[in-house]
């Protein structure tokens, strides 16, 4: 993704004050003869200390493929003619910038994709359309947390197609994995400036499913008891993390509190040396954003795109975060700005393809209520897709 660029201005001053000569303030007094400007030598081997290095992470909400969000990107292919069959651009091009300024950017694909000629699956039991996996990739993604409710969807084989298709376009997946040695293997990302993050992630369940006990590692849970977060955490930062981030597929539907469990699940992690960052996905609306054991939570995301009931307004919201982080003298990282974008989409029928935009009017009231829940997020700032 986009690097850190390095831009270096040569200024030139004439001697007087810092804002040049103003209301004749600095020229040569009356009378006086002309001076010749001084002259500076430039002195040599002068050499600027490189600032500290510094991360950004952008993620958003649950990527959930509800069949009438394949409608729209059907009817966006027939106007566009791009795509074999689908045209996701248009519903997301709002928030491409935003995604492809990130030092490394992540998504969340809640559900499998669909396997070599099958036809894709709505709900209950999802199977996605197979070109979501190249389109992630254009789109500048640099990976994508898969452990969520719907995992196990399409059960074991659902878990290799989706490996293989993210493999195949060059996008880690974290969460998922087709072996047990897979599992062992920590995910970690370099960005252009050469910060290590190591990116960890688990569910709470997998809608009543269960792995068999000889595949039990191929879906990370947070009820696991033999390689739960925080040892899979621990794992990343002894492989060379600078930075690890736990997502966690957590909470209570259409709540925009969280519930007991990511209370005591966040406290967990943020108390833990080897977590700096939390990032929460599953409640189909947003949740608070704050800081516990002073490090960032983020409980819900609400949804980046989805087609759910149309009686839930807040499930037609979500956000993506921009956060910051740099490395402190003691080679430590700190987040030194956390932002947020509220998003809204509508409801696809023929004729209005979805589009994601900034969220406004009394989605954007619901957003930020939303957010600001539980308080303790000094600092955060709000922002737009779309800057004026």
């Amino acid at each position: 993704m986009v690097g850190v660029a390095v831009l270096v201005a040569l200024l030139a001053s004439a001697c007087s004050d810092a804002n040049g000569i103003v209301d004749g303030i600095g020229g040569p007094a009356e009378g006086a003869a002309p001076t010749s400007p001084a002259v500076v030598e430039p002195s040599e081997d002068v050499t600027e200390e490189p600032g500290p290095r510094t991360a950004s992470v952008v993620m958003g909400g649950d990527l959930l493929w509800h069949n009438t969000v394949w409608h729209s990107a059907a009817e966006d292919h027939h106007s566009t003619g791009r795509g074999a069959r689908y045209d996701w651009d248009p519903m997301f091009a709002a928030l491409k910038p935003l995604i492809e300024s990130a030092d490394l950017a992540i998504c969340h694909s809640e559900v499998p994709f669909a396997a070599p000629g099958a036809a894709p699956k709505n709900y209950p039991v999802f199977a996605a359309p197979r070109s979501i996996a190249p389109w992630v990739a254009s789109m500048g993604w640099d990976a994508c947390t898969t452990a969520s409710n719907h995992s196990w969807d399409q059960g074991f084989d659902g878990v290799t197609t989706t490996a293989k298709l993210f493999e195949a376009n060059d996008i880690p997946y974290i969460g998922t994995f087709r072996n047990e040695a897979e599992r062992d293997q920590p995910v970690i990302l370099t960005t252009a400036d050469g910060v290590e993050v190591g990116v960890v992630a688990a569910t709470y369940g997998l809608n009543g499913f269960v792995t068999p006990d000889d595949q039990w590692w191929a879906v990370s849970q947070t009820t696991e008891v033999r390689d739960d977060l925080l040892d899979q955490a621990a794992r990343a930062r002894a492989a060379g993390a600078d930075i690890v981030i736990a997502h966690v597929h957590w909470g209570t539907e259409y709540d925009h509190l969280p519930n007991a469990d990511q209370l005591a699940l966040a406290d967990a992690l943020t108390a833990s040396p080897n977590v700096d960052l939390v990032l929460g996905e599953h409640a189909h609306v947003v949740q608070p954003i704050t800081q516990v054991n002073g490090k960032w939570v983020v409980y819900g995301f609400g949804n980046m795109v989805a087609q759910n009931e149309v009686k839930r307004p807040d499930a037609y919201e979500g956000i993506a975060i921009d956060f910051e982080f740099t490395e402190r003298p003691d080679g430590g990282w700190l987040v030194t700005r956390a932002a947020y974008v509220p998003t809204q989409w509508n409801h696809y029928r023929s004729g209005h393809p979805i589009r994601i935009v900034d969220a406004a009017g009394s989605h954007l009231d619901s957003v930020r209520r939303a957010v600001n829940g539980v308080g303790h997020n000094r600092g955060l700032r709000e922002e737009k897709l779309t800057q004026s």
